[in-house]
């Protein structure tokens, strides 16, 4: 099973929107980012991610599932944009900051430290690890 990450503004979309929309989870749509895209190529049912609030908050607070692979973007006729649907799973006991992120040594090669605009991207066991750890989880 694969781990990932997810940004999402939290005034367009934020945790507690996602948690409101129950099992059925959301499309993650809107994706114009050919190595995103890519990412959730690559997702199976059943992976988790994090959910990241980024531009205001700039912290992970949840962890989400994908709950559908990938699919058509409903939200373009341009065959070339695919998304998932992701649901939450359940937030995270503490916020981790970006500022928490990059200062911890275990995570200096994680995706989010090094290259903060993709917008869906992998986390690896071991940083899956350590932010839960950071977390309280």
């Amino acid at each position: 099973m694969a781990k990932w990450l997810f940004k999402s503004e939290p005034d367009v979309f934020s945790f507690d929107e996602l948690v409101s929309r129950g099992k059925d989870g959301e499309e993650w749509d809107g994706v114009r980012n050919y190595q995103a895209r890519n990412n959730m190529r690559e997702m199976k049912e059943g992976d988790l991610g994090f959910f990241y609030h980024s531009r205001s908050g700039l912290e992970i607070v949840g962890i989400v599932e994908v709950c559908n692979e990938a699919h058509a973007d409903s939200t373009t006729e341009d065959e070339r944009w695919e998304c998932v649907d992701i649901r939450a799973v359940k937030p995270l006991p503490r916020a981790i900051t970006m500022k928490e992120i990059k200062a911890e040594p275990r995570l200096k090669d994680m995706v989010l430290a090094n290259n903060s605009r993709l917008s869906v991207q992998p986390v690896s066991e071991a940083e899956w690890a350590v932010v839960l750890e950071m977390a309280g989880a």
